[in-house]
C-alpha cells in the first residue's frame, strides 16, 4: 500500500433535529458501495440551541479489493490543520469550526449553511446579542481553501426534508469524495426513510454547487418586500433620503402590523425633526432611532402578546417543527402569567393608573400574579385569547399606551437636544431606545433603568449646558450596565458612584475647562 496516499478527513456540524448522525450513515453506506475503507465517530455538544453534535469521518480513498488484505489506520477524533472538508448547517457553527482550528486555507473546503438559529445567550442579551455573522462570513472566505457558502435551510424547506439531505448533496458535489452521485442517491435509497423528500433535497444541494455558490455568499438579512399601506410608503419615498428607506419600510411594516397605518404615519411624524438635524452623511443617528423607535411604538402588551399567539400560521408552523403527521394531534398549553400591572394597564389612562397604586399599596400585586394555563388549541382558550387581540382598536385609550408615549417623547425630545450641540452625544442618547423591551417584570426593569439614565443625563439643564464628549461617554457607560444587568442593581450603585464622585455642576463645560 502506497505511504503516499492519506485519508480524506470530513468534520459534520449540526444541531440536534437536523439528522446530523443520519448524514453520517449516508456518507458512511456511500463509501460502502464505492469498497472504500471508512470510519465514522460522533461527540455530543452541549445543549445550548437544541444540542449540537460534531461527527467525524475518515474515508481511505482505495479500494479494498485494491489493498489486497491491508487495512489502513483511521482516527476516532479530528485533529485541527487536518481538515479535507467541513460541513456545519448552521452559520455559527461554521464559525466555531474556524475558531477551533479545522478550516485552514491550504487544505479545507468549507460548505456551511449562512441561516442562523440562535443561541440562548444571543437571546436572552438585553440588547442586541447577535454574533456578527458577516464576521463569520469573511473569516470563512480567508482562512478556507474553498468556501460554498448559501442559506440550506431555504433548501430543505423547498425539497419538505431535513437540512441534512441538502448538506449531503452539496458535500457530494464538492467531488472532494471519490463518491458520485449515483452511490450517494443510492445511499439514501437504503436508509428507507423519506426518501423522495430526501433525494428532492439532495438534488438541490448538488446543484447548487455547479451553480458556484460561491457567488451566493452573503448575510442572512431577508430581502423581501414589505407590505403597508400605498399612502405611508409613497410619502417616506417622497419626505425621507433613499439611505433610510430600508429601515424606514420594516418599521412602517411593524407598526401597521401591530397597529394601523396612522400609527405608522406618527412613526413618519416623529422622526422628521431628527432626520432634519442629522447631517451625517450616513445619517446613523436617523437609523438607529429609526430602528429604536419602530421597536419601542411596538412595545409587547396583553393585546399584542394575544395576537400573535392567536395568528393562523401559528399552529401550521408548531406542527412542522415537532414534525406531526398528518393524523397526529397537537395541543399547545399556554403559560401566562399577568400581574397586577398588566391588568390595569388595559383600563383607561387615568382609571388604571389609580387602580395600579391601589392595588401596590395593599400588596395586591402578589395576589393577582398567578400563573394561567390556556389551551389555544381548544375553542375555549382560542376564542379568549382572540377576545383579547380583538382590543387592539382600544389600545390607544389604555393606561400602558399613555405611558409608553410619554416615555418615547421624553427620549425623542432629548435626541433633539443633544442633536443640536453634538452628532456623537444624540446617538448615544439615541441608543438608549434599546433598554425599554420586555414583558411583564423584564419591561418593569427595563423602565427602571431608563428613568435613572434619563434623570441623571437627559435633563435638559444637562444636555444643553454639559461638556459633549463628557457626557457621551457617561451615557454610553450607563447604557452599557444597563444592558449587560438586567436587574438593574449595578446601574444603580454605577450612578450613585458617579454622582458623588462628580456633582451635576462638573457637567458644565466651564468647570471641565478650568
Amino acid at each position: 500500500m502506497s505511504t503516499d496516499v492519506r485519508s480524506v478527513n470530513i468534520l459534520v456540524a449540526a444541531l440536534g433535529g437536523e439528522g446530523g448522525g443520519v448524514l453520517a450513515d449516508w456518507i458512511v453506506t456511500s463509501a460502502i458501495f464505492a469498497d472504500y475503507p471508512v470510519q465514522s465517530t460522533s461527540i455530543p455538544g452541549v445543549a445550548q440551541r437544541t444540542g449540537a453534535t460534531t461527527y467525524y469521518l475518515e474515508l481511505f480513498p482505495r479500494r479494498r479489493a485494491d489493498l489486497k488484505g491491508a487495512q489502513p489506520v483511521l482516527a476516532l477524533t479530528a485533529t485541527p490543520g487536518d481538515i479535507d472538508l467541513v460541513v456545519a448547517s448552521e452559520l455559527v457553527e461554521a464559525g466555531r469550526a474556524i475558531q477551533n482550528g479545522f478550516v485552514t486555507p491550504d487544505r479545507t473546503t468549507l460548505v456551511a449553511s449562512t441561516n442562523r438559529v440562535f443561541a440562548i445567550g444571543e437571546r436572552t442579551a438585553m440588547a442586541d446579542g447577535r454574533f456578527d455573522s458577516e464576521l463569520i462570513l469573511t473569516t470563512a472566505r480567508h482562512l478556507a481553501r474553498r468556501a460554498i457558502l448559501f442559506d440550506m435551510s431555504e433548501y430543505a424547506r423547498k425539497a419538505g426534508c431535513p437540512v441534512n439531505a441538502v448538506m449531503f448533496g452539496a458535500l457530494i458535489g464538492t467531488q472532494c469524495l471519490p463518491i458520485d452521485r449515483a452511490q450517494a442517491e443510492q445511499a439514501i435509497r437504503e436508509s428507507g426513510k423519506s426518501v423522495d423528500s430526501n433525494l428532492r433535497g439532495f438534488a438541490l444541494g448538488f446543484d447548487q454547487i455547479g451553480k458556484d455558490a460561491d457567488r451566493m455568499e452573503g448575510t442572512t438579512r431577508s430581502t423581501r418586500p414589505v407590505s403597508m399601506s400605498d399612502a405611508v410608503l409613497n410619502r417616506m419615498r417622497s419626505e425621507f433620503p433613499p439611505t433610510l428607506h430600508e429601515t424606514l419600510a420594516h418599521g412602517i411594516n411593524r407598526l401597521i402590523d401591530y397597529q394601523d397605518a396612522a400609527y405608522a404615519e406618527l412613526y413618519l411624524n416623529r422622526l422628521k425633526p431628527i432626520v432634519a438635524l442629522d447631517r451625517q452623511t450616513n445619517t446613523v443617528l436617523s437609523q438607529e432611532t429609526a430602528r429604536f423607535l419602530a421597536l419601542w411604538m411596538s412595545y409587547e402588551d396583553v393585546i399584542r402578546v394575544a395576537d400573535l399567539k392567536t395568528r393562523k400560521d401559528r399552529v401550521p408552523r408548531i406542527r412542522k417543527e415537532v414534525r406531526a403527521g398528518e393524523h397526529e394531534v397537537v395541543r399547545v398549553t399556554e403559560f401566562l402569567k399577568p400581574g397586577l400591572e398588566e391588568l390595569c394597564s388595559l383600563f383607561p389612562a387615568r382609571l388604571g393608573q389609580r387602580l395600579y397604586d391601589y392595588g401596590r399599596k395593599h400588596n395586591l400585586d402578589r395576589q393577582l400574579n398567578v400563573g394561567m394555563y390556556i389551551r389555544t388549541t381548544s375553542v375555549s382558550g382560542f376564542f379568549l385569547l382572540r377576545l383579547l387581540s380583538g382590543l387592539r382598536w382600544w389600545r390607544r385609550r389604555t393606561w400602558r399606551f399613555h405611558e409608553e408615549q410619554a416615555l418615547i417623547g421624553q427620549w425623542l425630545k432629548a435626541i433633539e437636544r443633544a442633536a443640536g450641540r453634538d452628532p456623537a452625544l444624540a446617538l448615544e442618547v439615541a441608543l438608549c431606545g434599546q433598554i425599554v423591551k420586555g414583558y411583564g417584570d423584564t419591561h418593569a426593569r427595563a423602565v427602571r433603568s431608563f428613568g435613572l439614565i434619563r434623570d441623571r443625563y437627559f435633563a435638559e439643564n444637562i444636555l444643553t449646558t454639559a461638556e459633549p464628549t463628557f457626557l457621551a461617554v457617561a451615557i454610553r457607560d450607563a447604557r452599557k450596565v444597563a444592558l449587560a444587568d438586567p436587574e438593574g442593581a449595578a446601574l444603580t450603585k454605577q450612578i450613585e458612584r458617579f454622582s458623588g464622585a462628580r456633582a451635576p455642576s462638573k457637567f458644565l463645560t466651564e468647570d471641565i475647562t478650568t
